[in-house]
């Protein structure tokens, strides 16, 4: 029995001993996890709620009624020397800086841009121009003919050659292009691409910033009455110009919303000239009808 006794206390001993073995290491693997820092928190990942370094001075700042600078030069897809002035006092433009061997988001906005251009009533080259400017100084003419090509056929309406111009140009006409439309963008020398945003501006004939929407969708409604409010209603029909009464651009989202006061008003006075026309009618048939009952 005090063998029995002996050897069971031996082994609680051993189990006690191995019981504590375990619990240290569990301890030390503990106090080693805490201690290593998420990837969420290492050097090279920011917090999730920060932008990463690379897009600090990505995006778009908006400047409207800035004028852009008229005297910039260009080359045109055809090789040709070109001044941005050269376009401006005809009609209002759309700019849309891009470049054209971009893999992602530049192809979706000139695909967005089409896709709304071939909605709208108004005709490119007719009605307004767009400006499509490379912001990469490698790329040539030869990329801008050949992007041009590509869209003028998927627009595909008549005189729209003459009026989208597909440019490229030294890095000195770039940035100061970019800096006075507001649009920050980093070149990333591992990948060889550029991180950016997206946008497009609609500019007055003169060549001032008047409205920017985002993104790589566009309301063929919001393009069209911005068009036709940078453009001073000098293009459009009467029925845009109740539209412009009753909608306002927001600039903050880049899109137009109803103004329920203006609403209201061209409600009441839709109302009133048709009660107006409505007793005006009336009028006018009261004394037949009764000239017709005596004669009868």
């Amino acid at each position: 029995m005090r063998l029995r006794i002996r050897v069971f206390t031996k082994r609680g001993k051993g189990t006690m001993s191995l019981l504590r073995q375990v619990s240290v290491a569990l301890v030390l693997l503990c106090v080693i996890a805490l201690n290593q820092k998420t990837p969420a928190q290492t050097i090279d990942s920011p917090p999730a709620d920060q932008r990463p370094p690379m897009l600090q001075k990505v995006g778009i700042q908006q400047h409207l009624n800035q004028q852009i600078p008229p005297d910039l030069e260009f080359r045109d897809e055809s090789g040709q020397p070109v001044r941005l002035g050269q376009y401006f006092a005809r009609r209002p433009l759309i700019l849309n800086l891009v470049y054209y061997n971009c893999p992602m988001l530049c192809g979706e906005v000139l695909n967005g841009l089409t896709s709304s251009l071939k909605l709208m009533k108004l005709d490119l080259g007719r009605d307004f121009d767009i400006i499509t400017v490379s912001f990469d100084p490698r790329e040539t003419p030869a990329l801008a003919t050949a992007k041009k090509a590509i869209y003028l056929q998927r627009y595909h309406r008549p005189g729209a050659d003459a009026g989208w111009h597909f440019l490229t140009g030294t890095q000195q006409s770039i940035v100061r292009l970019t800096q006075a439309a507001g649009f920050q963008y980093q070149f990333d020398g591992r990948t060889g691409q550029f991180a950016h945003a997206t946008a497009i501006l609609v500019l007055t004939p003169q060549g001032k910033i008047s409205q920017y929407y985002y993104g790589v969708e566009y309301s063929p409604r919001d393009l069209r009455l911005g068009l036709i409010q940078a453009s001073n209603n000098q293009i459009g029909t009467l029925i845009d110009q109740v539209l412009l009464y009753c909608y306002h651009y927001n600039p903050a989202t880049g899109k137009y919303g109803a103004m329920v006061t203006r609403l209201m008003r061209v409600s009441a006075a839709a109302t009133i000239l048709i009660l107006g026309a409505l007793i005006v009618v009336l009028f006018r048939l009261g004394p037949k009808q009764s000239q017709e009952g005596r004669v009868s």
